[in-house]
């Protein structure tokens, strides 16, 4: 397709006549996106371009193009009051205006890439407000953020932060679609496709912590008209924070601008005189090749910056839950262990109901908070099931939530004070009737919770792997630690104070694999996966569903980030019936594990998982670290869907498709596969075959790039009945 140049071009409201000597234009640039910001000295600042990269030469066209739209940096509230605004405060003596004038501009470099520093005052000297705004451009991707810091420079007094968005980012307003995830437990992130009405499009959330429930940060914005996978211009952006979050899409006849940034509402932040807020970052993309363009852009970016260990393969897991549930014990884990082990899995994780003295953990009632090992079901400890897991020849990971107690433990009849509450209500309490959340704000529980890892992995180091769980919101809102004129700082200082847990457990124990958790996929969010090396999907485990689930997160979390399980059929969750190679070729497509008693299972079904495994192994680099490709998409309600992941080279990918829905003579779509080199020849292998000596009839098949992407395959012999699928290798030669 052609692209207009100025798709998502943000021109000022002057032509160069108008230009004073003291404006300056600043560019960041990728290898394929430049961001274009024009300051004032003394005045404000402004986007001027953001989308396919351009040339310095090309700078100075922009000042002869007139625009019905300025997009100011950082519109504040107070002298221009009406609209929607990005920063609010109220200074020290009751006054709620902002007047912000440009003091410097710096150009500077971290480690992650080379940064834009633009530093504001207010111009009545008497006010104590500074602001910095940072725009950056994450080295060797397309991947940009902004963000901002606010400090009370003066020497007494406090200033009250009201509003605090980390962007306000224009957009060209032109027949826009906006895509969105929405969901609950078990349903998580369904994606939703509206074209984008004047007024509001609003993206919020109020939870306290699991903030990737009912809606998650990530969303795009196509251009010109809807976009397709590969089509179409389209700008992503997602918020960098764990808390409660809100992003305004405010539209009008002649504007689209996009504000982003901490929910403000019930969350006003006071700032002491000396004191500095920096907002979270607010991470965007731009793309001609559609919503695909702005997902391979993310991937890329948190392999390399925004998920740890981004680089380094993901182990094949065997979960306890849905296997044994809470009915642990040394013999049935060592059982456990000896099957994935036998199966070519490499890691087992002891889930919940491991621990516990005087209250042993049978059950979501009791013990959370009292992290040590229930003797009565693990006599040997922690080392006995380390031990076992290396006479297996298999690592060994286990199940903490650490955030939060049971009103039946030994840590809440001790510590009543650590525990969020009103002293004048009665508690109200989540899972089980009994859980509660802790006091995060409070730094002598930050400690605690640091030491529940800490005690564990030194007393343990053979540990490879935490998956930590959060299965409750923010209750009885008020902290026992903080001063009442504090209290609506809560649902922020709680995300400080994990923040700060997260990165004293990252600084000693940078090897150990975590898998953020919080009933299901809670917190599936860029604001955490900084310190985790995974995320637990959904709570559901039916692959059939989980074709939505994950095909929603892929928008903007890569494969290698998202756990993905076979589990039993009928499926715990749903009672859905599904056959075992369908099941793995669901998995296969993030880090691939199992979720459920291997022993219950057949000969005929060890066996086939054996081989998926293997099959597996062979492809894991192209799935964890490639590009992926979505081609055909369950919300389609077609008969199929599938999903490609390509290697940088394009030598090798990875084709999954699934028949999921049947009537008799329906005809299937040719899988065009985008993403393959046209000027290569890829030779087919069946890698999950039902029956090993009757692979598909595309198996072996030797078939030129420019078919496979502009014919496609055919899959009518291969997806002929319900709930067929194939795991395809290509090979180039």
């Amino acid at each position: 397709m052609k692209t207009r140049f100025v798709a998502l071009a943000l021109t000022l409201a002057f032509v160069s006549s108008a230009f004073a000597q003291s404006n300056r234009t600043h560019v960041l640039s990728s290898e394929n996106t430049s961001l274009v910001v024009t300051t004032n000295d003394g005045g404000t600042a402004y986007y001027q371009y953001f989308g396919p990269k351009i040339q310095d030469s090309d700078i100075k066209g922009f000042f002869g193009v007139k625009s019905n739209y300025t997009g100011n940096t950082l519109p504040a509230f107070g002298i221009h009051s009406a609209g929607e605004k990005a920063l609010a405060v109220e200074m020290p003596d009751g006054n709620m205006s902002v007047d912000l004038g440009m003091e410097s501009v710096e150009r500077t470099r971290d480690a992650q890439g080379e940064v834009l520093v633009l530093t504001f005052k207010d111009k009545v000297k008497d006010y104590p407000l500074t602001v910095k705004q940072y725009f950056k451009n994450y080295e060797g991707t397309d991947v940009f953020s902004t963000w901002t810091e606010m400090t009370n420079a003066g020497r007494k007094g406090e200033m009250t932060l009201l509003t605090f968005a980390s962007a306000a980012v224009p957009l060209t307003r032109e027949d826009n679609w906006v895509t969105q995830f929405h969901g609950g437990w078990g349903s998580e992130s369904y994606m939703s496709e509206e074209c984008l009405p004047n007024g509001q499009v609003v993206l919020s959330d109020k939870a306290g912590l699991r903030n990737a429930f009912g809606s998650n940060a990530g969303f795009m914005v196509s251009i010109g008209g809807k976009a397709t996978e590969n089509r179409g211009e389209v700008f992503g952006g997602n918020l960098m924070w764990s808390g409660n979050y809100k992003t305004r899409i405010v539209a009008t006849n002649n504007g689209l601008t996009v504000f982003s940034g901490i929910n403000e509402e019930t969350s006003t932040y006071h700032l002491a005189a000396g004191e500095t807020f920096r907002t979270p970052e607010f991470v965007m993309a731009y793309s001609t090749e559609g919503k695909g363009g702005v997902s391979r852009a993310f991937h890329r970016w948190a392999r390399k910056y925004a998920l740890h260990a981004g680089d380094k393969l993901r182990d094949i897991l065997l979960n306890s839950w849905e296997g044994v549930y809470f009915k642990v014990n040394q013999e049935v884990m060592d059982q456990m262990m000896g099957d994935i082990a036998s199966l070519g899995g490499e890691l087992f994780v002891m889930d919940d109901g491991w621990f516990g003295d005087k209250y042993p953990r049978d059950n979501d009632h009791t013990s959370l908070g009292d992290w040590m090992v229930a003797k009565g079901k693990l006599p040997q400890g922690i080392k006995g099931l380390t031990d076992a897991a290396r006479k297996h020849g298999i690592k060994f990971g286990i199940w903490i939530e650490p955030e939060m107690a049971n009103t039946k433990s030994e840590l809440y009849e001790n510590h009543p004070d650590w525990v969020l509450h009103q002293d004048n209500r009665p508690i109200t309490t989540g899972r089980g009737g009994t859980q509660v959340v802790l006091d995060l704000c409070n730094p002598k529980v930050q400690d605690f919770v640091f030491g529940i890892t800490d005690n564990l992995l030194s007393e343990n180091p053979e540990i490879a792997y935490i998956k930590w769980d959060c299965n409750a919101d923010i209750m009885n809102y008020g902290s026992p630690y903080l001063p009442k004129n504090r209290q609506s700082e809560i649902y922020i200082r709680y995300h400080m104070g994990l923040r700060n847990v997260l990165e004293r457990i990252r600084a000693k124990y940078p090897d150990v694999v975590i898998q953020v958790c919080a009933s299901g996929g809670g917190r599936v969010t860029y604001g955490l996966l900084p310190w985790f090396d995974e995320f637990w999907t959904s709570d559901n485990t039916d692959a059939y569903q989980r074709l939505f689930i994950q095909w929603s997160d892929s928008h903007f979390y890569p494969a290698i980030a998202q756990a993905s399980h076979v589990s039993a059929s009928p499926n715990h969750q749903t009672g859905r019936v599904v056959p075992l190679k369908f099941r793995f070729d669901v998995a296969m497509t993030g880090r691939l594990g199992m979720e459920l008693q291997p022993k219950n299972m057949t000969d005929e079904e060890k066996a086939f998982a054996k081989r998926a495994v293997a099959a597996y192994k062979q492809i894991r680099p192209v799935v964890q670290l490639g590009d992926q490709y979505r081609l055909l998409s369950p919300y389609d309600r077609g008969a199929a869907a599938a999903v490609m992941y390509v290697n940088p080279e394009k030598t090798r990918a990875a084709v999954f498709a699934y028949r999921i829905d049947y009537l008799h003579g329906q005809q299937l779509l040719k899988l065009k596969l985008d993403g393959i080199d046209e000027n290569r020849n890829y030779r087919i292998k069946d890698l999950t075959p039902q029956d090993e000596t009757r692979p598909c009839n595309l198996n072996g098949q030797l078939v030129s790039g420019r078919i496979l992407k502009q014919a496609g395959l055919n899959l009518s012999g291969a997806l002929g009945r319900p709930w067929t699928s194939v795991c395809l290798e290509l090979t180039a030669e």
